[in-house]
């Protein structure tokens, strides 16, 4: 058996080695401090970084809801743009004067319904990506639709139009021919008047006397008017050979001095295009042999002093004329 005996150091050396031992202690002291400090440091860093990568995943969310929204309200302005150059677009059918059939009318109808329905569909402030997409291919359909109609409205203006140049051109040659049967119409009136001129009867050497009747029936040559009863107009027919050898009706007028017609009003006749009151009437059978004609007018009223006039027509035109004084 061995015993262990403990020999106290002197007193210098213990108090160094207890300081030793203090220095030791403090030393694992601080390692143990610093161990705790460090997984601190260790959890706020993690902390600190899940703080970070949240704020950076919120940010970017945000700014892809932002991008986003700023995309959807952009297009809506845009389609809002679309839609209204459209409608101006089928508006230019009014300016067009052209008369839309039954199926026009309803396509332009039912266009404007679209227009009216994307409208108010865009005027909507919540609208949805998928309802955006909807709207943008509604733009798409309605804007080929207006084209198509508007080109179908260009290309039936353009026939109206070549029609309407062919009628024109039809009708100016219609009237153009028609003037010109107008004026060969005319021309043949001409001619025909002045055939018909041609072929009237003309007297020459005529000659009023005036006569009154004595007891025994007979005619006594008169000049003064106080003793006249009649006038007796003789005449002879010049030679024509484009007159008809026929009968001939010989219309009488007689003036008194103050310029009245002496007629009955229920007489009346067409000579030089109008018609007219005659005194007296006689037909005659022409037969361009020279022969001499007379009528006899008897006044139906008193004669007064002063110059008679008379004028004779045949065959619608003036025949001759002739005068008498009175005394």
């Amino acid at each position: 058996m061995h015993f262990l005996c403990y020999v106290s150091p002197p007193i210098r050396e213990n108090t160094a080695w207890l300081n030793n031992l203090f220095v030791i202690e403090m030393l694992e002291q601080k390692d143990s401090i610093n161990k705790g400090d460090r997984n601190k440091i260790y959890f706020l860093i993690v902390v600190i970084a899940a703080l970070l990568g949240t704020n950076l995943y919120l940010f970017i969310k945000d700014g892809k809801e932002s991008q986003r929204f700023v995309t959807v309200s952009t297009e809506k302005d845009r389609l809002k743009l679309e839609v209204e150059k459209i409608e101006v677009e089928l508006e230019k059918v009014n300016t067009i004067n052209v008369a839309l059939n039954n199926k026009l009318i309803d396509d332009q109808k039912l266009a404007r319904e679209r227009i009216a329905e994307l409208k108010a569909a865009l005027q909507n402030a919540q609208i949805t990506q998928s309802e955006l997409d909807k709207a943008q291919r509604q733009v798409q359909q309605l804007k080929e639709f207006v084209k198509n109609f508007n080109e179908e409205i260009v290309r039936i203006n353009k026939e109206n139009l070549m029609l309407k140049s062919e009628r024109d051109s039809l009708i100016r040659s219609v009237n153009t021919a028609k003037d010109k049967a107008d004026k060969l119409a005319q021309r043949n009136s001409e001619l025909s008047e002045k055939v018909r001129s041609g072929a009237a009867l003309k007297a020459y050497n005529v000659v009023t006397l005036a006569y009154k009747v004595k007891n025994n029936g007979k005619n006594s040559e008169v000049t003064r008017a106080s003793t006249a009863k009649k006038l007796i107009i003789s005449f002879d027919i010049a030679s024509n050979q484009l007159a008809e050898k026929d009968y001939h009706k010989i219309y009488l007028r007689v003036f008194d001095p103050a310029g009245n017609l002496v007629a009955n009003e229920n007489n009346m006749f067409v000579a030089d295009g109008q018609e007219m009151q005659y005194s007296d009437m006689i037909t005659i059978s022409y037969n361009d042999d020279n022969t001499s004609y007379q009528i006899q007018w008897v006044n139906p009223v008193a004669f007064i002093k002063g110059t008679y006039s008379v004028i004779l027509y045949a065959d619608g035109f003036t025949m001759g004329k002739s005068s008498i004084d009175l005394r």
